[in-house]
C-alpha cells in the first residue's frame, strides 16, 4: 500500500479515538480530518497524456526555439 494511504488511515483512526473523548478536542478532530482529506486528494491519479502519432508542428517549433 502507498505510504500516503497508510498515513491517511492512521489519521482516521486518530480521529475516531478523539471522538470517543470529550468535546474539547473538536479542533484536533477537525485538523486531522482536514489533513486526511488533503492526503486522499494526493492519491488521485494524474490524468495521462494521450499518446498520439500526430505531431503538432507549431508546438514542435516553439519547443525548438526555446532550446536555443
Amino acid at each position: 500500500m502507498p505510504p500516503t494511504y497508510l498515513l491517511a488511515r492512521d489519521h482516521l483512526e486518530r480521529a475516531a479515538a478523539l471522538l470517543r473523548g470529550d468535546d474539547g478536542r473538536a479542533r484536533q478532530v477537525l485538523y486531522i480530518i482536514e489533513r486526511t482529506i488533503n492526503l486522499m486528494d494526493d492519491m488521485l491519479p494524474e490524468p495521462r497524456a494521450r499518446k498520439s502519432n500526430v505531431l503538432d508542428f507549431e508546438a514542435f517549433k516553439e519547443s525548438r526555439a526555446q532550446m536555443k
